[in-house]
This record gives C-alpha cells, sequence and structure tokens, in this order.
C-alpha cells in the first residue's frame, strides 16, 4: 500500500466520484489513478466502488470506510510536516560542531561570532579533535556537524558538503638554511630536514607520505601534534622544518618564521562538512552552513533544510567553485 493510492482514493471521493477531475486536481493522468486504484483493491482484496462500465457510481461500505480511514491517514501525514517546519523554524536550541584546532583556531572564530550575533538564543558547542574522533563523536550522536578535511573513508554515512581548500606551507627559522634559497622548494631538498607536521601526516596513506613515495623519498618525520601552534613552536626551537596549512600562518605573530610555498609540491586539500543523514536540520542549521559555506548554491541549502536527496560529494566538488584560504 502506498500513500499515493490513499490520496487517489480520497481525491476521487472529493471530486464527486470522478477520476478525471480527480487526475486534473492532482496533475497526473486519468489512467494512472485508474491503475493505482485497481492495484489497491487487489491488494486489500476489497471492492472499493460500485462500477457500471467504466463509471464509478458509488463508494461500496467498505469503500466508505477504506475513506475515512485513509483520510485520517493522509492528515497525520499533514500534522508531521507541519511539525517538521515548525521543529525547523525553532530559534532555541543547541549547535554542535566537532572539528580539528586547524578550523577552530583559524578558520571558525569569524563564522560563529556572525552565528552569535544572528541567533543569539542558540547555544553553540566546539569540540576539537582528530579525524578518529572526530568520526566517533558524530557517529554516537554527540555532535551536529563534523568538519574536517581529506579523506571522508570515515565518514561515509554522512551527506558532506565541500567548503573550501587550501594548500600545505613550509615554515622554517630565519637562520634556517632553506630561507635564503632563492630556487623553488623541492622534496630533495625537503627531505634532507626532519620534519614537524601534523598527526597522522607519517601514516603510509597519508597524501605527505604518498608524495614523497612517488619520487623514491622517506622523509625523516620528528614530530607530529593536531595543532599548529605546537608545530610552529618546535620549528622555532630548531626540531625541524614545519609543514602546516596555509591559513595557520598569522603574520603579525610569526613574523620571526620564514614562510615557503610548497603548494607546487603537494596536492591540494579540501575541507568539508557534515552530518548525519538522519539528522532534522533547523533552520539556524541552515543559516549556519550558509555562513561557513557561502558559494553552495542557495537551492542546495534548501534541499538540506527538507530533507532532500543532494548530488554526492564527488560531484559536489566538481561541480562547486571553493574559495582558497590561506
Amino acid at each position: 500500500m502506498k500513500l499515493q493510492q490513499l490520496r487517489y482514493l480520497t481525491a476521487i471521493a472529493e471530486n464527486g466520484l470522478n477520476i478525471t477531475n480527480a487526475a486534473e486536481a492532482l496533475y497526473t493522468s486519468q489512467p494512472g489513478v485508474s491503475k493505482q486504484i485497481r492495484l489497491l483493491e487487489d491488494e486489500l482484496g476489497l471492492k472499493l466502488f460500485v462500477r457500471r462500465g467504466k463509471r464509478i457510481e458509488a463508494l461500496t461500505p467498505a469503500g466508505e470506510k477504506v475513506v475515512e480511514r485513509a483520510s485520517q491517514v493522509l492528515q497525520q501525514i499533514d500534522a508531521i510536516k507541519t511539525l517538521a517546519d515548525e521543529l525547523r523554524g525553532e530559534v532555541k536550541g543547541r549547535l554542535s560542531l566537532a572539528t580539528t584546532q586547524t578550523q577552530a583556531r583559524y578558520v571558525l572564530p569569524s563564522i560563529i561570532d556572525a552565528f552569535r550575533k544572528r541567533f543569539g538564543e542558540i547555544d553553540i558547542e566546539l569540540h576539537q579533535g582528530t579525524s578518529e574522533q572526530i568520526a566517533q563523536m558524530i557517529a554516537e550522536r554527540q555532535v551536529d556537524f563534523a568538519m574536517a578535511t581529506g579523506s571522508t573513508e570515515s565518514f561515509t554515512d554522512l551527506v558532506k558538503l565541500p567548503v573550501y581548500r587550501w594548500d600545505r606551507v613550509v615554515v622554517v627559522p630565519k637562520n634556517h638554511p632553506l630561507a635564503d634559497s632563492k630556487d623553488a622548494l623541492t622534496l630533495q631538498a625537503l627531505a634532507e630536514f626532519p620534519l614537524v607536521t601534523y598527526l597522522f601526516s607519517d601514516r603510509p596513506d597519508s597524501s605527505l607520505m604518498k608524495t614523497f613515495a612517488r619520487e623514491n623519498l622517506t622523509p625523516r618525520i620528528a614530530f607530529t601534534a593536531r595543532d599548529s601552534d605546537v608545530i610552529k613552536t618546535y620549528v622555532r626551537t630548531g626540531l625541524g622544518v614545519g609543514l602546516v596549512a596555509g591559513m595557520a600562518v598569522e603574520p603579525e605573530l610569526d613574523d620571526d618564521l620564514v614562510v615557503i610555498d610548497a603548494s607546487h609540491l603537494f596536492p591540494r586539500l579540501t575541507t568539508w562538512i557534515g552530518y548525519r543523514k538522519d539528522f532534522l536540520l533547523k533552520n539556524y542549521h541552515g543559516d549556519f552552513l550558509k555562513l561557513i559555506a557561502p558559494h553552495i548554491e542557495p537551492y542546495l541549502i534548501d534541499d538540506v533544510l527538507k530533507g532532500r536527496p543532494l548530488p554526492d560529494y564527488e560531484q559536489l566538488l566538481r561541480n562547486t567553485k571553493l574559495p582558497l584560504r590561506g
């Protein structure tokens, strides 16, 4: 039994038992309505209408009872839709997000500030962690949104929107041998020094290690951290050459470091935001997505709020012009 069949049945009853008028009211074809009614009667094992030839003359006693119940079901469906609209329109509640230190420190402050000015009654919760911790938090429903970079293998059950792209940069002290080089940085030159970079970048399947491996090079990873500021601190001590996100360098605070472009060496990375497929987004969630990803077409955000299916993540990546940060 399908809701469509119940709608067709009640429309016939409401249009004087005239299938043609019912079909016009539902913007569909008369043969399609007749077919669905026959399928419904076959499934129920009941005759719902008294017919003379192709003409419907009356509802059978069973038909009258089925129409009454069908009307009640459709009213409840409408009530659920109304409830969903009311829930989406609530301006009190919570917005929670799990993300990495880089996003929390360098990207989100201005977005959170703008959101708080617009929705002062919404409580905001930010949780910082590794990709594995972020995946666990959203899988266990501790947070509404996950925001991370790169691989989405641990986040297969999420609806994801691309947010921006970014490149790595190399940071060294001013007295470092790489600081005075006039030539473009090479992987061979970088492999001569110990590296200080993000947590898990030393894994063989990381984009960093794969890039070196393609050139038959094995980098020396001296230290990894989830925090860009910690990486820069150890670069200053001389522990190694730093590899960080471009947006993690602040000219006014990091003027003691030399920043070297590495965009030609490593693949450009994409940061995305995602939510569970069964999560009911409210209107303020949609406004948050518009603030964090203003380049996403407005009709897609509307589809998100109405629970309509979105193009898959890879298709969105191909069809969306993303900003480059840093």
